[in-house]
């Protein structure tokens, strides 16, 4: 498990002026998989990117990367990141490929046929001859990630990957994030202030308040047979389905909606084929069943108090 663990934030602290910014932060971000990095408007998120890359010092703690520490080591350690901080700077009267070759000129251990397999794992084989000027904002975006994993980092890092950039664009920077995470096995830690983007691409969130750390927490894992769900079921008689509820010492009912014929329990997750089945044997129709599961943003408000992200 050790060997899986790409990034560790070992008690990091930023104190300026006697203020902590960033508080005791610990953390991992292991091989593959994507990371939200949330919290409300001046949370720590920016500053703690900061300090994962080298951009600004750590008072306190250590960051681990590829097992070389950032205080320590930093040339090594930062060997393996790659990142786009705020947004990606480019040559505007330079094509897209010459910027990449630009950069490659200046970065060590690019091997020759690199540029072309970044290029098109973003998708811009069609717009490396234009100027960067030309480029639309997801076109500029994607150039600084096919930049950014030029190197074949470890990690990469994106702050605001979607910003500005309309629903089609976001909805294709989800895809080659994916991509990234998938075929080249590289981790991506994402700071955002688009929760249902976090929800939709992260395996797990890092939630942080004043600096400090909040929460882990997994995103879209499977549900265990032993957990509690909540379920609005629509049936066909709501008298019937409420009296063999009240039979039932496993499942709980909740709340009912007379007009819409519908009850909401809560059981077991591996009780719920056998519910179905009472109700198919007692002749109550079941037309639909919804889980009710909390979205990130209700969990987020939860965990902050009902601070709002930005």
């Amino acid at each position: 498990m050790q060997d899986s663990i790409v990034l560790q934030m070992n008690e990091v602290s930023k104190i300026i002026k006697g203020r902590p910014i960033v508080d005791k932060l610990t953390f991992d971000i292991r091989k593959g998989e994507i990371v939200g990095l949330l919290g409300p408007n001046g949370a720590g998120k920016t500053t703690t990117i900061r300090m994962m890359t080298g951009l600004i010092r750590m008072s306190e703690g250590d960051v681990i990367i590829q097992g070389h520490s950032v205080k320590k080591d930093f040339k090594q350690a930062i060997g393996h990141i790659g990142a786009i901080i705020e947004n990606p700077e480019f040559y505007p009267y330079m094509t897209g490929l010459d910027n990449l070759k630009q950069y490659q000129r200046m970065t060590d251990n690019i091997e020759a046929g690199r540029i072309d397999e970044v290029v098109e794992l973003v998708g811009l084989q069609e717009a490396m001859n234009k100027k960067v000027k030309a480029y639309s904002l997801g076109m500029r975006q994607r150039l600084g990630i096919a930049q950014a994993l030029l190197n074949r980092p470890k990690l990469l890092i994106l702050d605001e990957p979607t910003n500005g950039l309309d629903p089609a664009g976001i909805r294709e920077m989800r895809d080659y994030m994916r991509t990234i995470a998938e075929v080249e096995g590289i981790s991506i830690l994402i700071s955002s202030h688009l929760l249902i983007e976090i929800e939709q691409i992260c395996h797990r969130a890092i939630v942080i308040q004043n600096g400090k750390l909040v929460t882990v927490t997994t995103i879209g894992e499977e549900q265990e047979a032993t957990a509690q769900v909540k379920l609005t079921i629509r049936v066909g008689s709501i008298e019937s389905a409420i009296n063999i509820l009240e039979r039932l010492d496993y499942a709980e009912l909740i709340s009912m909606d007379s007009a819409r014929s519908e009850v909401t329990v809560s059981l077991l997750d591996s009780r719920v084929p056998e519910l179905v089945s009472t109700f198919s044997d007692e002749g109550v129709g079941i037309f639909r069943i919804t889980e009710n599961k909390q979205s990130l943003e209700e969990d987020f408000l939860k965990w902050t108090g009902g601070n709002r992200i930005a």
